[in-house]
């Protein structure tokens, strides 16, 4: 539907607010009452969008809130909507300092779709990517063992391989990078065959179960899976949540893991997630002082949350991150040169 008539124009600002409230992190809620608004309108014939918004009787539609149904009638009426300049102004993600790296930043390596938990098409994540300036997305939809995730299990990542194929070729040159965040098991081992895995340009791994087990056997976990020539960045190393209810991070020794990473070129995340926003400071400059690269990721499960790297931009700069130490800055050939060439040993 297009945006020159009254209903293009409610759908396109209802989901512009759905985008600024997920670039905000803002409760889940809020954001399904626009989604589910959104449907709600998209049933409305253009004639009965009309009706209702000029006779006021928008919110009588089971669904449709104040806060929605203003932005619709404001869509409906071309007239400028407070409520979406407020959530402009006020979900802006301000790199600070990092303003100059975040321009170097080429791609995110760290993302998420319907596929698995995340909330848009592989498509529209990548539109956004393209507008945002980016030059490639990596799509690392959940492993099958994930299920509380819906992870993909071999069947659906090669639907997924398909369809990837068909939206590089409609949307060259910017490029689509096939991927997962595979889950390191509980003895170290990946949750893709190795046959897959030496397929797919991008793998983070992370852990995700029995995040509180013995600080040797995770260590020995992590590094099982970092030194596995397939994995290019280390996911979400701690595994903290820092709002909420919080979570605390797992127990292992940095300094033999950071050193694996180092020794077989495997990248450590700074994931911007504002619950994440892992790892800690130390940690990181831990991993520096090893010699590690880094990925800075958003992990974003919508497309509002692609603006987060300006976060991971701000730290890394804070901390003086070498830009040429951020596997992100580099071209996509590049960086598939680098993700197609881990030492074995």
């Amino acid at each position: 539907m297009g945006t020159d008539t009254a209903l293009g124009r409610a759908e396109a600002a209802l989901s512009l607010a759905i985008y600024y409230l997920d670039r905000g992190a803002a409760p889940a809620a809020k954001a399904r009452a626009f989604q589910k608004a959104r449907g709600i309108v998209a049933t409305l014939g253009d004639d009965e969008l009309m009706r209702r918004v000029e006779h006021d009787t928008i919110q009588e539609l089971d669904g449709i809130g104040t806060s929605t149904g203003s932005v619709i009638v404001d869509a409906v009426l071309r007239r400028r909507s407070r409520y979406l300049d407020d959530l402009a102004s006020s979900t802006v993600q301000d790199p600070g300092e990092g303003a100059a790296l975040r321009k170097m930043i080429r791609g995110d390596l760290h993302s998420h779709t319907r596929w698995s938990d995340g909330g848009e098409t592989v498509e529209t994540m990548a539109l956004t990517a393209r507008g945002l300036g980016h030059e490639y997305l990596a799509i690392t939809d959940h492993s099958a063992r994930l299920t509380i995730a819906h992870g993909l299990d071999e069947t659906r990542l090669l639907d997924q391989f398909a369809e990837i194929e068909s939206l590089n070729a409609d949307l060259a040159p910017f490029r689509i990078l096939t991927g997962m965040e595979v889950d390191i098991l509980l003895d170290g081992s990946l949750d893709l065959s190795a046959e897959l895995l030496a397929r797919l340009d991008v793998v983070v791994a992370s852990v995700h179960s029995k995040l509180r087990m013995d600080e040797r056997e995770m260590t020995r976990r992590m590094v099982m899976a970092v030194a596995d020539p397939n994995v290019d960045v280390l996911g979400h190393c701690t595994g903290r949540m820092i709002t909420g209810r919080g979570r605390p991070p797992s127990s292992f020794d940095a300094d033999i893991v950071f050193a694996a990473c180092a020794r077989f070129d495997t990248a450590v995340e700074i994931n911007c997630r504002p619950e994440r926003r892992d790892p800690p400071e130390e940690l990181l400059a831990l991993a520096l002082e090893w010699g590690c690269r880094v990925s800075i990721d958003t992990d974003a499960h919508a497309p509002g949350q692609l603006e987060w790297q300006a976060w991971g931009c701000a730290l890394a700069s804070s901390m003086g991150v070498d830009p040429s130490l951020i596997v992100n800055t580099m071209p996509a050939d590049e960086l598939l040169a680098w993700s197609a060439a881990h030492p074995t040993s």
